[in-house]
């Protein structure tokens, strides 16, 4: 050997050693801007929950607490599986399987798998709009029909078994509008019923139709075109608004369609018309609305608005239920817990049913005979922890819009977070997964390891509704030092509070306390257990819909960013 080539030899091992070394850096500052959630703990106190209840004769009305609107349901022998929207959230579309109507177990999504469902740059209260769930005895195949309203409009999935995912999207081009759900009829045809614009101008704001489409089972496909069946809907001289949701049966010697009415706000209700062929002529039930809570006293207990958007089931014993959605305000007309989920019993008069007779406020306490007291706790005052031990995220945890491939992942330390330029002003992908705040009154807390390096930098945690309503508590640099901030943004970022950390290495907790309206902040360093507060009676009504717009709930975040601007 040369002294020239041991020359070279010796220069090209220091160069592979000195880009080891490079590397090794680089990776170790990147995982110092990881954020590490070692825990996440969730505490529901409702009042309107603190009642002693008999669980295999009696039920607790929400059934599902939160953010779960638009449920639909079906029936396949005495098993029942029961959707909700999703909206802008991945995985779309949850689906319960459940016994008794009343405890529910969440099986999965079914929109699972970015093939099926593409949110990229939508608004959060964009994506996943009603869809229902139906049940094919002829095939022995269930469908789920739905709207993308940013991508791709309306579509249906399907599987034999809902526990083994479903079909790649097949979409209905002649499907103008929202809200489509099946009906698979006794003689094998089928139909399709949903929202759409009225034919020709519209008299009115807010006049919409329901149209009726003959569905081919075997062609997988539309027959001949639309038929406008409704328009307007109920007392069409009071111009009605915004009838939706619609649902067909055939019970009886009659078809029902049953459809929302009036909106999402206060005056939502739910009506129904019968016939005697699916097209038609339409006869209104003589005491529409078969459910709302408009026009009720504000001084009610247990107070429950803007019920409808509603789906009838029938048991295997004959019985009739019903599940719809409503929601929980603590003031006014403003909730952060979102449309939730709830169920009563169905009772029939003159060839009509009535969900809830005009007048009556709906029970929280709800009597059910054969309750099966087993499914998941998604309504009542539960609590969870989740240590992120497990080889994948809870069913509960979420994205907003698709995720990064490269997110996070889950170690012995707890859930990684590695930091992307998403933001939550923004559409762009997030380095974020949410949970829903389910009750009125609430806890939640984390533990944070995070050391940023700017205040471009930020981890914590998030109260969020949209991109320009939301809280966020989180660990970043302030004037060169790190520090916890709170943020309150309704359109405009106000800071509320913040705090200077003794350094950048030790773990800090963080709390948040919900009581309606006014939230609360604290935080504890390492295994200190002195809470401090950093901000109390915080306004967070920006996070209800009545001031934000759209149609979610309030969800908890946990979330890392590199750009916090």
């Amino acid at each position: 050997m040369t002294i020239l080539t041991c020359y070279y030899q010796i220069i090209h091992t220091m160069h592979k050693f000195l880009m080891t070394c490079l590397i090794a850096i680089v990776a170790l500052g990147s995982a110092a801007q990881d954020a590490v959630f070692s825990y996440f703990e969730y505490t529901g106190h409702d009042q309107c929950f603190e009642k002693d209840i008999n669980p295999t004769t009696e039920f607790l009305n929400p059934i599902l607490a939160g953010f779960y609107p638009d449920p639909a349901v079906c029936r396949k022998g005495d098993t029942y599986y029961l959707v909700n929207s999703s909206f802008s959230f991945f995985p779309g579309v949850p689906i319960f399987e459940s016994k008794d109507l009343v405890n529910w177990q969440q099986i999965g999504h079914v929109l699972d798998r970015e093939s099926q469902l593409q949110l990229q740059g939508q608004w959060v209260s964009g994506g996943i709009y009603a869809p229902a769930v139906s049940y094919n005895e002829k095939n022995e195949t269930f469908y789920m029909i739905t709207t993308n309203v940013g991508k791709g409009g309306n579509f249906y999935v399907k599987t034999r078994d809902p526990h083994q995912g479903w079909s790649d999207p097949i979409y209905l081009p002649k499907v103008d509008g929202i809200d489509p759900s099946f009906l698979f009829d006794r003689d094998g045809r089928a139909y399709i019923v949903h929202n759409a614009p009225v034919y020709g101008e519209a008299e009115y704001e807010g006049q919409r139709a329901i149209r009726l489409l003959e569905f081919s089972v075997a062609g997988d496909s539309i027959v001949g075109e639309p038929t406008e069946i409704v328009r307007g809907g109920t007392h069409v001289t009071e111009h009605p608004i915004w009838i939706e949701g619609p649902h067909l049966y055939h019970i009886g010697k009659y078809y029902y369609l049953m459809c929302a009415e009036g909106g999402t706000g206060d005056g939502h209700s739910e009506v129904i018309f019968r016939a005697k062929k699916p097209q038609g002529p339409w006869e209104e039930c003589p005491h529409n609305p078969i459910l709302t809570q408009r026009n009720l006293s504000d001084s009610r207990p247990d107070k429950v608005t803007s019920t409808g958007h509603a789906d009838l089931i029938q048991t295997k014993e004959g019985e009739w239920w019903a599940v719809f959605l409503g929601c929980r305000p603590y003031e006014g007309g403003m909730y952060n817990t979102g449309r939730e989920t709830f169920l009563l019993p169905v009772t029939w008069n003159d060839g009509w049913p009535q969900i809830l007779e005009k007048g009556k406020a709906v029970p929280t306490v709800v009597e059910k005979k054969g309750l099966s007291v087993s499914g998941e706790t998604l309504t009542g005052n539960f609590s969870y922890t989740d240590r992120f031990d497990g080889q994948t995220l809870h069913r509960r945890w979420l994205f907003l819009r698709n995720p990064l491939a490269d997110a996070y992942t889950l170690t012995a330390k707890g859930l990684t977070l590695h930091p992307s330029t998403g933001s939550i002003k923004q559409t762009k992908p997030l380095s974020a997964i949410f949970c829903r705040q389910q009750h009125i009154c609430c806890t939640v807390e984390t533990e944070l390891s995070f050391a940023p390096s700017s205040s471009k930098r930020l981890a914590g945690m998030t109260v969020f509704q949209d991109e320009n309503h939301h809280l966020l508590f989180g660990k970043t640099m302030l004037n060169g030092r790190p520090a916890l901030v709170l943020k309150r943004v309704e359109k405009e970022e106000m800071l509320i509070g913040s705090c200077f950390l003794p350094d950048n290495d030790t773990p800090v907790r963080l709390k948040i306390e919900a009581d309606g309206r006014y939230y609360n902040f604290y935080y504890a360093l390492g295994d200190n257990t002195l809470w401090q507060p950093i901000a109390m009676g915080v306004d967070a009504s920006n996070v209800s819909t009545a001031r934000s717009g759209g149609f979610i709930g309030a969800m908890i975040g946990l979330y890392v960013t590199k750009h916090n601007d």
